[in-house]
C-alpha cells in the first residue's frame, strides 16, 4: 500500500534540500487547505519540525520530503517543504501507529490495538473493504465500523487524486478539486479534463490544456474547442471589460489561441449557444456572442432603469423651483445654473445622471439632495463601488455611506457562494439611491445594485465619465450616457476655490487636450525631469524616502501613492515596489518576512488585494463590525507575520484580516500600482512617472484619471515629451457591450 504523493521529483526538485523520516506527530493541519506542522523522526531519531501542504498526513506515515530549512522566530530551526512523497504505513507497529493517531474517523489507540490485534498487515484492507468484519470486534459497533470505512476511503480518494494530479497541481488545488468532485475527480479528468477551468477557481484553460495534452486528447476534441471558447470570450471581459464579442472576432481569436481553423470555432460556438451555455445577439448588421451571465446583466439592467425612470412619481416644477430656493436661503449657497437643474432633475426623474471633473460641484449638489430629500420625508441611501469611495462620500457628505456590497448585505449560501440577501425578494426600503464613483461599476454589480431597489424609488448616477471605466466587464456608466434614455447633466464650470488648484487646472487642460501647468513651482502640482526610466525610478525612490516626508510630513504620513501607466520596465509597479520596499522598509531583524515565489513579504509593506475574495473574514477596529469580504483593489498594511499558523494579519482601512499564506497569489505589494488599480481612491499625494510604456497605456484619460487621485499634491516625474504624447492620445479602447443597444430598444418598444 505504498503511494508516491507527490510531485514529479525528477523535474521540480532541483536546488532543493532532501529528508526522510517518520512522522512522530501532527502539531497542526488545517483541512480546507492541507497546510500540515508535524515532528519527523530522521536520521539517528532526531526530530525535526516540518511545514507545508501535505494532506492526511498521520504518525507512522514514512516521508520523503524537499524544501529548504527556515528560522522561525517564536519556534525556531524548521524544514519548509516544497514537495513530498508519502508512504502508507506496511508493517504492523507502523499501522498501529497511524490508527492510534485518530487519522480515520472513530478509530482511537484502544479500538486501533485491537482492530491491530484482530486483522494485522490487513487492517487497512479490512477497514476499506470490509467493514462488517469491524463490527465483530467487541466495542466496535457497525454504525461505528461503516463511519470508519467512509473516512478511510475518502482519505484514499484523496491520496489517489493526489497520486493522479501530482504532474500537474499543487497539493492545495488537488484538494479544492477533491472537495468539488470526492472521488469521481480522476474520472472527470480523464473524460473531461476542460471542466477544471470552468468549474475549479484557480484553474486557467492552459492548465487543463496541459492535462488534456498528457491524457492523449487531440487538438480538435469538441470538448477542447467549447471549452477553448468559453475561455477566450472570458479572457477578453476579464482583461478588457468586454461583456460581449461580435462572432468573427471571437472565431479568429480561437483560431489564434486553440490552434484550431476558424470553421470548427464557429461550429463550436453554434452548439454552446444551442445548449444555452452561450447566447447569440444580432446587432447592427453583426452577431455578438456573450457569456450567459453577461447576457443576463445587460438585459436586466436596461429593464429596470427603464422601469424605476416610468414608475417614479414627477413633482411639479413650482414645488422643485421652492425646495432649491429655500436650500439656497438656509445655507447662503447660490447655485450655478446647471446645478439648480441636476437638483430638480433629481426631483423629477426616477433616473438621473450626473457627471463632472474635479471641482465642478457635485459633492455641493449631492449634499443639497441629500437635505431635501430629507425634508420630503424620503429615506435616502448613499453607496460606491469601493470602500475608500464609500468613505470619502461619507466624509464629503456628513453622511452615512456604505460601498454597494455593503449596502446589499452580502453573505453566503449553503455552498459558500457569496450571495446578496438584499435582491427582488428582499428590496432596499430606501426610496433615494445615491450612487457615486459609477465609472468604476461593472455590469454584474449594476445589476445586483437594481434587483434591490424597489419600484417607484429614485437612483440618482453620479460619476466622471471621462476616467478610465470599469476593470469589471462592462461600460455601464458610458452606456447609460450613450443612450440618451435619461435626463443627464455635465457641470463643467470650475468654481473660484477649485481654481486655486493646479491639481483641478491641470486635470481639465489635459482632459480637453491641453498641456497641463507644469513649470510652477510654488503649488500643488509639480513636474521633475529625468531623462530615462532608471533616474525616474531612483528619483521616486528619493521622493518617498527623505524628500517628501520632510517637506510635507502630514501630508506624506496620511499616504503617499505611486500610480504608474504600467506594470513592466524600470518604472512600472514590478520594478517600482521592489526598489521602493528596499528603500521604505528594508530587511530587519525586528520584522518577519515570508517568501512566497519571487516576492517577499514583510511585517510593514504596504499591499493590495487582487481580486475579489468574498470569504475573507474581517473585524473593524472602530466599531467591532464583523464581515466578510476583502475586493479587488484593497490596499493595507501587514501588522504582523506568522509562520506557524501559515498566516498574516493585515489591516485594510480599518478592517482587520488573518490572511491565508495559501492565498498570497493574490496579493501584491502597493508602494507602486497601476492607474487602472487607482480608480475610486484618493491619496495626499500622487507621484506618476512619465515613462517609457506602451503607446496603449499612454492616453489622455488614464493620465486624466492618475491626476484625478490626489488630494493635496501631484509630482510628475519624467520627460516632458511623455506628458505630450499622453494629452494628445485621446485614443480610448474600444469595449464590446450592448447595454446601451438595450436600453434603446426597450426605451422605444
Amino acid at each position: 500500500m505504498s503511494e508516491d504523493m507527490g510531485f514529479d521529483m525528477s523535474e521540480r526538485t532541483e536546488g532543493l534540500q532532501k529528508l526522510e523520516g517518520t512522522v512522530e506527530r501532527v502539531i497542526y493541519t488545517n483541512a480546507d487547505n492541507g497546510y500540515t506542522i508535524c515532528d519527523v523522526a530522521v536520521v539517528d531519531d532526531e526530530i525535526v519540525t516540518i511545514v507545508g501542504t501535505m494532506p492526511l498526513i498521520g504518525a507512522g506515515d514514512r516521508l520523503t520530503v524537499y524544501g529548504k530549512w527556515i528560522h522561525n522566530p517564536k519556534y525556531g530551526r524548521q524544514f519548509s517543504v516544497s514537495q513530498y512523497e508519502k508512504t502508507m504505513p506496511a508493517d504492523v507497529t507502523s499501522i498501529l501507529r497511524y490508527l492510534s493517531s485518530r487519522a480515520i474517523k472513530g478509530i482511537g489507540p484502544k479500538t486501533a490495538q485491537r482492530i491491530v490485534d484482530e486483522f494485522g498487515e490487513d487492517s487497512f484492507d479490512v477497514i476499506e473493504n470490509h467493514p462488517e468484519w469491524l463490527a465483530n470486534i467487541k466495542g466496535i459497533s457497525m454504525r461505528v465500523a461503516l463511519a470508519a470505512s467512509e473516512s478511510f476511503k475518502e482519505q484514499a480518494g484523496i491520496r489517489s487524486a493526489m497520486l493522479f494530479f501530482r504532474d500537474y497541481f499543487g497539493a492545495a488545488t488537488t484538494i479544492r478539486i477533491y472537495k468539488k468532485w470526492g472521488s469521481a475527480a480522476v474520472d472527470i479528468a480523464k473524460k473531461n479534463p476542460y471542466r477544471f477551468c470552468n468549474e475549479i477557481d484557480g484553474i486557467g484553460f492552459e492548465r487543463a490544456d496541459t492535462v488534456a495534452q498528457s491524457l492523449g486528447f487531440d487538438s480538435n476534441n469538441d470538448a477542447r474547442v467549447q471549452s477553448g471558447a468559453v475561455y477566450v470570450l472570458n479572457q477578453n471581459a476579464a482583461q478588457n471589460g468586454h461583456t460581449c464579442l461580435s462572432k468573427d472576432k471571437l472565431c479568429a481569436q480561437m483560431s489564434s489561441v486553440l490552434g484550431v481553423d476558424e470553421c470548427a470555432a464557429a461550429t463550436a460556438i453554434d452548439e454552446l449557444c444551442e445548449r444555452g451555455m452561450l447566447v447569440s445577439v444580432k446587432r447592427d448588421g453583426a452577431e455578438f456572442i456573450y457569456n450567459y451571465e453577461s447576457y443576463d446583466s445587460e438585459q436586466y439592467i436596461a429593464k429596470k432603469l427603464i422601469k424605476l425612470n416610468r414608475l417614479c412619481a414627477s413633482m411639479e416644477l413650482e414645488d422643485i423651483d421652492r425646495f432649491i430656493e429655500k436650500e439656497e436661503r438656509e445655507t447662503g449657497i447660490e447655485y450655478a445654473a446647471l446645478q439648480k437643474k441636476a437638483i430638480a432633475d433629481a426631483l423629477r426623474y426616477g433616473v438621473m445622471v450626473l457627471t463632472g471633473g474635479p471641482g465642478t460641484g457635485k459633492t455641493t449638489v449631492v449634499r443639497a439632495l441629500i437635505r431635501i430629500f430629507d425634508f420630503m420625508g424620503f429615506d435616502v441611501a448613499l453607496a460606491a463601488p469601493t470602500g475608500r469611495a464609500a468613505k470619502r462620500l461619507s466624509e464629503s457628505t456628513s453622511s452615512e455611506a456604505k460601498t454597494i456590497h455593503r449596502l446589499l448585505e452580502m453573505t453566503y449560501d449553503a455552498s459558500g457562494t457569496y450571495v446578496f440577501l438584499r435582491n427582488e425578494q428582499n428590496l432596499l426600503d430606501e426610496q433615494v439611491i445615491i450612487v457615486d464613483e459609477a465609472s468604476m461599476i461593472d455590469s454584474s454589480l449594476m445589476a445586483s445594485l437594481l434587483r434591490a431597489i424597489k419600484p417607484g424609488a429614485r437612483l440618482i448616477i453620479i460619476g466622471d465619465s471621462d476616467q478610465l471605466p470599469s476593470v469589471g466587464a462592462g461600460n455601464v456608466l458610458g452606456d447609460i450616457l450613450d443612450s440618451e434614455c435619461f435626463e443627464s447633466v455635465r457641470l463643467c464650470e470650475i468654481f473660484r476655490q477649485a481654481q486655486e488648484s493646479l491639481i483641478v487646472t491641470n486635470s481639465h487642460a489635459v482632459n480637453q487636450g491641453e498641456m497641463p501647468e507644469i513649470h510652477v513651482k510654488d503649488k500643488d502640482f509639480f513636474y521633475l525631469p529625468r531623462a530615462n526610466d532608471r533616474d525616474i525610478a531612483a528619483t521616486i525612490a528619493d521622493l518617498c524616502k527623505n524628500r517628501l516626508p520632510k517637506a510635507y510630513p502630514q501630508d506624506a504620513q496620511g499616504g503617499i501613492q505611486v500610480i504608474t501607466p504600467s506594470r513592466r520596465g524600470e518604472a512600472g509597479t514590478e520594478n517600482l515596489n521592489v526598489l521602493l520596499q528596499l528603500n521604505l522598509n528594508p530587511a530587519s531583524r525586528y520584522k518577519r518576512e515570508y517568501r512566497f515565489r519571487d516576492k517577499v513579504f514583510r511585517e510593514g509593506d504596504r499591499v493590495m488585494q487582487m481580486r475579489n475574495n468574498y470569504d475573507m473574514y474581517w473585524i473593524c477596529d472602530e466599531d467591532g463590525r464583523d464581515g466578510n469580504g476583502i475586493f479587488n483593489g484593497d490596499i493595507g498594511v501587514i501588522e504582523e507575520i506568522n509562520t506557524t499558523d501559515s498566516e498574516m494579519v493585515i489591516l485594510f482601512d480599518d478592517r482587520r484580516v488573518h490572511y491565508e499564506f495559501s492565498f498570497l497569489e493574490d496579493l501584491e505589494h502597493a508602494y507602486a500600482i497601476t492607474v487602472h488599480k487607482s480608480q475610486g481612491s484618493e491619496y495626499p499625494i500622487v507621484i506618476i512617472p512619465m515613462c517609457s510604456a506602451p503607446h496603449i497605456l499612454l492616453t489622455r484619460n488614464l493620465l486624466y484619471t492618475a491626476i484625478t487621485r490626489a488630494e493635496k499634491r501631484v509630482i510628475l516625474v519624467g520627460r516632458e515629451e511623455i506628458i505630450a504624447e499622453m494629452v494628445s492620445n485621446c485614443r480610448q479602447t474600444e469595449r464590446y457591450t450592448g447595454l446601451s443597444s438595450a436600453l434603446r430598444s426597450i426605451n422605444q418598444g
